[in-house]
């Protein structure tokens, strides 16, 4: 078939990659517009666009997907199909109408659980044992559309969201690519979604990712663990953000308790209290340096007996 993937962020690369090594065509990419970051606030191109070029494919990036002129190019190109993944933008009925097999999108979680822009963020934080891919017919709704194929991945106790999306994005990939000969073969078998189960996943602020010491630790850690990489968990330490890495568990040996927010350094590591009991910092990274251990920050800025994490958040 003649496609155009759709995507921008790297856990769309190993999909447009697979589409490339597969029987067929890609016809170009579709990805949103350069962003601006930096200091200097320079033109960032997507990771899925860099592909795009190295391999001398034609970039598509409207700032809308319903802009005449990018419907008129989608039109021109007469793909079979639009595959998409982390693509970032809401597709209109026009577009969506163009491809003869419609938009398929890979989203990563089991749907209708975890309908959104963060799925894997919320496995994470809710402490689902079990997430996935699914690949379905894209529709106007929010990943309402029926599910053309699925895999389940289970969420390891220590698993990040980074973790996840890293095995997440290659066996989607290979989901996606058996979806898309199915649907050339006529053998596909599209599923409604069921009523029941429907939850939200939206994208995730540095607000959601502001860790509550009075949490108790298990949630305090699917926090740091669901925020990991990215928008990154964070406290605050004498006024100034501190970015945390995933914690570990307390040694059974932690001594007396702590209040939540509370510090202890010990043999090995830097205790933190939460409302359950204490937690073991792992790195961490004050504002305008590096990462480092916990003990290297500690030794550092020597915190006092009565300093607390998050007391000025």
């Amino acid at each position: 078939m003649r496609v155009v993937l759709a995507g921008t962020p790297a856990p769309a690369v190993p999909s447009l990659r697979s589409l490339l090594a597969s029987s067929h065509e890609v016809v170009a990419v579709l990805t949103r517009p350069d962003a601006r970051a930096g200091r200097g606030r320079r033109a960032v191109t997507s990771p899925v666009k860099e592909l795009a070029l190295e391999a001398g494919l034609p970039v598509l990036a409207p700032e809308r997907p319903g802009d005449e002129a990018f419907l008129a190019d989608l039109a021109d190109l007469a793909p079979d199909c639009v595959p998409v993944v982390a693509y970032g933008a809401l597709v209109p009925r026009r577009a969506l109408d163009v491809p003869r097999h419609g938009w398929v999108n890979l989203h990563f979680s089991l749907l209708p659980r975890w309908r959104g822009a963060a799925p894997v963020q919320h496995a994470v934080l809710a402490g689902d044992p079990v997430t996935g891919a699914c690949a379905f017919r894209l529709e106007e709704g929010l990943d309402t559309g029926p599910v053309l194929g699925s895999l389940e991945e289970p969420v390891g106790p220590r698993d990040t969201a980074g973790d996840l999306l890293e095995r997440l994005a290659p066996a989607g990939a290979d989901l996606l690519v058996g979806v898309l000969d199915a649907l050339e073969a006529g053998t596909a078998h599209a599923v409604p979604q069921p009523a029941d189960g429907v939850t939200l996943a939206p994208k995730l602020r540095p607000d959601d990712a502001r860790v509550r010491w009075e949490d108790d630790a298990t949630e305090v850690d699917r926090r740091v663990r669901g925020c990991t990489p990215a928008p990154g968990a964070w406290t605050t330490f004498r006024g100034e953000r501190l970015r945390l890495r995933p914690l570990e568990p307390a040694p059974d040996a932690a001594g007396a308790p702590l209040a939540p927010g509370a510090l202890r350094v010990i043999r090995g590591g830097v205790l933190v209290g939460t409302g359950t009991g204490p937690v073991v910092l792992g790195e961490v990274q004050p504002a305008g340096k590096r990462a480092m251990a916990a003990q290297d920050w500690a030794r550092g800025v020597r915190p006092a007996d009565d300093e607390v994490l998050g007391a000025d958040a």
